[in-house]
């Protein structure tokens, strides 16, 4: 099962390194005006998290049901090195983000000019991939600079809580699954009594207050030079929710193991 373990945790790095990223592109696409265009950009994102996404999901669950059959094996303990793979990507992430923010700049000024993204795709030549060491760039941290971004305390906390659900859903599922294997299958199939919650202070309070934030950049050019130091403040706040996962791995599974009795 080492094997298994090993992917899923490169797995679930490329999934919340993709997912975090996605600061860096719109950031990008504040700084040179093209938001619309950064956002749909924004589907490769997408396609590089889900496509990892498709591919871990069965594998979590093989795990899970190899932890069935073989009682030594320490499936609860597993599945928090996975959640170690969710925060070492975010991290990398944000040590990535001041060199994606000039790539992806690239990257939407020659889709502009290419017309579509296969053309885009077959224009890159190896002479340009060499290029990218040029746009590398060290990540710069200092706490006092982010005493005075005026974000509230309330919606940093609502996306660490976000964020920390979102990455324990499916795996506390699945630990559920394993707690009552009479009801495994239920149980597998539950995530969303997890993730609802999730979704619906996403919907409510994250998704449109990230909108304002990067509006408000947009026509403000004050605020655009802070709109970097923001994106890397909620993406500490990820950082923290999945290390909040952590604590939530257990709680969420008895819950669901709860509800499904109720059930």
């Amino acid at each position: 099962m080492l094997n298994y373990l090993i992917i899923v945790f490169i797995l679930t790095l490329i999934i919340h390194t993709a997912e975090t990223l996605s600061y860096s592109l719109r950031y990008a696409g504040v700084r040179i005006g093209k938001i619309a265009v950064a956002l749909s950009l924004a589907g490769i994102l997408v396609l590089v998290s889900r496509t990892a996404n498709m591919i871990q999901a069965p594998l979590t669950a093989k795990l899970t049901d190899y932890a069935k059959i073989n009682a030594s094996f320490d499936l609860l303990g597993n599945m928090r090195i996975i959640l170690l793979a969710a925060s070492l990507g975010t991290l990398i992430a944000m040590l990535l983000f001041p060199t994606f923010v000039l790539l992806w700049g690239r990257v939407i000024a020659k889709l502009e000019v290419a017309g579509s993204l296969p053309k885009l795709v077959t224009s890159v030549t190896v002479g340009q991939l060499r290029n990218t060491r040029h746009y590398i760039r060290k990540p710069s941290l200092k706490l006092s600079e982010f005493r005075i971004l005026g974000i509230s305390k309330r919606f940093i906390a609502i996306n660490v809580i976000v964020t920390a659900v979102y990455t324990v859903g499916v795996l506390s599922a699945l630990y559920a699954s394993h707690l009552i294997p009479e009801l495994a299958t239920t149980a597998s199939q539950s995530s969303g009594l997890i993730n609802g919650v999730a979704t619906i202070l996403l919907t409510v309070f994250i998704d449109p207050q990230i909108g304002l934030i990067t509006d408000k950049a947009l026509n403000d050019e004050t605020y655009r030079d802070r709109l970097g130091k923001i994106y890397v403040l909620l993406m500490a706040s990820r950082l923290a929710g999945t290390l909040l996962a952590q604590l939530l791995l257990l709680p969420a599974a008895y819950f669901i193991v709860f509800m499904i009795k109720l059930i």
